[in-house]
């Protein structure tokens, strides 16, 4: 498929700056893939849709505090930082972005604190906007990431122009983060609240875990028109063997596993074999989904509302078919759905 064909024409007012009130009070819209019915529900409504010894897995990586503001040697410019990731933990560097990028070259040093508590050398140039950063601290490894963190903000998409609240740090973490290392947040995950999680015990739905670390890959411009020639940023993911086990057995014994959000999915067709089963797999994805791709590992998708042309968008209408995913996109822009990070949901299902 041509990425042409994923504008889905959502107007930018339809974005959403905030969240919901409540994580399980956005709007679910339902799409049956089978006979191409939709239902407009809430997100609390969902487990409606499910049976006892049904499997929902979760993404459980956790976003950290990835924006720093930083002062440069001498002139004194602002300079905004974006952690990607730690290359090095004994020799404390960061592989990052700087903004104005122009002004940064390799030997300069970067201040950060209202005291200048955290210094930093640029060491190494990886892209147009892409650094190396060695901290130069002396103490121990964790008083220094701890230091360096509690200066961070949280990292809000590029879509969300309004600046970061102190609301951020809580509404931009799924309550089962528990694995640091991602900059963008399973979206999916946020619309489950501790009373939702708690009804899924009651009404005797199981749920699991893996990790995949979102980078800022996911929102990368595509700039080939030919998908096939796309080649997606690669991201830290695990798999482990009891999860492995378990959705292969629920899917032998005729339960239903959901994945919660694409990150999840993606994670799982990366690990996929001949015969649908997943295996443990701990390492790199740079798994890229797109139609007509057939994906074999889950039976059910919950997913946010995507920008046009995103790879998100991509991987739901593998999941839920190209002309009827588009088409429950054409209805959700008339209907005024909420989309983002922090907007609306969708659960594709048989």
């Amino acid at each position: 498929m041509k990425l042409s064909e994923f504008n889905n024409h959502m107007p930018e007012e339809l974005i959403a700056e905030h969240p919901a009130k409540h994580r399980d009070e956005a709007r679910l819209m339902v799409l049956h893939r089978k006979t191409g019915e939709i239902e407009h529900r809430i997100f609390k409504e969902v487990l409606e849709y499910f049976s006892p010894h049904d499997l929902m897995v979760f993404n459980d990586t956790q976003v950290f505090p990835a924006k720093l503001m930083g002062n440069k040697e001498k002139t004194g410019a602002r300079i905004e930082v974006f952690l990607l990731r730690e290359l090095n933990a004994s020799n404390k560097l960061w592989d990052v972005l700087v903004e104005p990028a122009r002004k940064i070259r390799i030997g300069n040093k970067l201040y950060f604190g209202l005291d200048d508590s955290l210094v930093a050398e640029v060491i190494d140039n990886t892209t147009s906007r892409g650094r190396t950063l060695r901290f130069l601290h002396d103490g121990e490894h964790d008083s220094f990431k701890a230091n360096l963190l509690s200066l961070g903000h949280t990292p809000l998409p590029y879509y969300i122009k309004r600046e970061v609240e102190p609301e951020d740090e809580e509404n931009y973490q799924t309550l089962f983060a528990s694995k640091e290392g991602a900059v963008v947040a399973p979206a999916a995950g946020l619309h489950f609240s501790r009373e939702l999680l708690r009804r899924m015990e009651i009404y005797d739905i199981e749920r699991d875990f893996l990790t995949l670390h979102l980078g800022l890959g996911v929102f990368r411009k595509i700039d080939v028109e030919d998908l096939s020639k796309h080649r997606q940023d690669s991201e830290p993911m695990e798999v482990t063997e009891a999860l492995a086990q378990r959705v292969n057995a629920k899917r032998d014994g005729g339960n239903r596993v959901i994945a919660v959000g694409t990150s999840v999915l993606r994670a799982m067709e990366t690990t996929v074999g001949m015969n649908g089963h997943i295996k443990a797999f701990k390492g790199w994805t740079n798994r890229f989904i797109f139609p007509p791709y057939e994906c074999t590992t889950c039976d059910a998708l919950i997913t946010n509302f995507h920008l046009p042309y995103s790879t998100m968008l991509m991987v739901a209408a593998s999941f839920g078919g190209y002309d009827q995913v588009m088409k429950a996109y054409k209805v959700a822009i008339e209907e005024k759905y909420q989309f983002g990070c922090y907007g609306d949901a969708m659960l594709i299902i048989d």
